[in-house]
């Protein structure tokens, strides 16, 4: 039972982190939002997720950065193939 409430509550955080990601993409909307303590916070958790596909994808003419959506296409297909092992394979050997 442990096993099924860590597997959920890690995957809450997998489903939510979209969200996190498209919150610190808008702030590049306003100026300063980086500098505000928000900022500082989304920016330890975005910029490791962004910076290998911003390596694959680099900002096209500097401006416009595709990165974005191919890290949000690559969190929801990670996301479902592990929960898919998880659920079906993992957890009915562990419980």
């Amino acid at each position: 039972m442990l096993a099924y409430q860590i597997a959920h509550y890690v995957f809450v955080v997998l489903d939510y982190f979209p969200y996190v990601l498209f919150v610190y993409i808008l702030m590049s909307w306003f100026p300063g939002a980086y500098e505000t303590g928000v900022g500082r916070f989304l920016s330890k958790i975005c910029e490791p997720v962004l910076a290998p596909f911003r390596k694959i994808i680099p900002p096209i003419g500097g401006v416009l950065d595709l990165s974005p959506i191919i890290a949000f296409f690559a969190i929801r297909m990670a996301t479902f193939g592990l929960q898919y092992l998880v659920y079906n394979y993992i957890l009915p050997i562990v419980v």
